[in-house]
């Protein structure tokens, strides 16, 4: 069902057209711990991902970003970036879904804080 879903949209996985360029142009470099698979041209002037799941571009890690738009020469299965102990993992947009940053005095709080430093308006 998914390989159908495919040849008639591109948000089910990468659409014919991709599908049949990365078949005839495309060599794989590596894969994420995510399961996106990258892949570049023959010639190196293209590179690409085809994601598995969702295609959002935020679930790509910042050393796979930066080979994808030449910030890096060498893929990250060929040469690893050297990364700080000060960073953190690789974290997708959670904007817009439930575990999405809420603040201590947020409405979206299932219990909202009440607040001392506010005093509401009132007309006279």
């Amino acid at each position: 069902m998914r390989f159908i879903l495919s040849l008639l949209t591109w948000w089910h996985g990468q659409s014919v057209g991709t599908r049949l360029f990365t078949w005839r142009y495309g060599v794989k470099v590596g894969e994420d711990e995510q399961g996106n698979v990258f892949f570049e041209s023959r010639d190196g002037k293209r590179r690409w991902v085809h994601f598995d799941g969702e295609p959002e571009a935020s679930r790509v890690s910042p050393d796979w970003h930066g080979w994808l738009h030449h910030t890096y020469k060498e893929a990250p299965t060929k040469k690893p970036l050297v990364h700080k102990a000060w960073e953190k993992e690789h974290q997708e947009n959670l904007t817009g879904t439930a575990m999405a940053y809420a603040p201590a005095g947020s409405l979206r709080q299932s219990t909202p804080q009440e607040r001392s430093d506010y005093e509401a308006w009132q007309p006279e």
